[in-house]
């Protein structure tokens, strides 16, 4: 089983990035998906999250209206969009997928991280 992130870099304020997280391993169509992060010195923190089928999208309230995370079941791919990025995005961005919907405790795959820098 592997969660493959990548798609993180340096961008600067108020610039976009978009996130891709590739899955083997697992029958990844029929798992939630979401995505989290961890700035530094801080504990991790959910960013949002989909249902196996796409819908019911649930966003951290700092992210809402501008991170839009998204899945093609054909290729085993989730991604997170982000928009009007702030160096308080500044953090490594982890995939994840669960069986439900995903919660920090309901998480049964983790992505192996990507950093994601916003800076001038």
């Amino acid at each position: 089983v592997q969660l493959q992130a990548s798609g993180g870099g340096s961008v600067q304020p108020g610039g976009s990035l978009r996130l891709s997280c590739a899955a083997s391993g697992f029958i990844f169509s029929r798992y939630g998906i979401g995505w989290f992060r961890q700035a530094p010195g801080k504990e991790r923190e959910f960013v949002g999250a989909i249902t196996w089928t796409g819908s019911m999208p649930d966003y951290a309230d700092s992210v809402k209206g501008r991170f839009t995370i998204s899945r093609d079941n054909a290729k085993n791919t989730m991604y997170l969009q982000m928009n009007s990025l702030t160096p308080e995005d500044t953090a490594v961005y982890y995939c994840a997928a669960a069986l439900s919907i995903v919660t920090s405790t309901r998480v049964k795959y983790w992505g192996q991280g990507t950093l994601v820098t916003v800076s001038s």
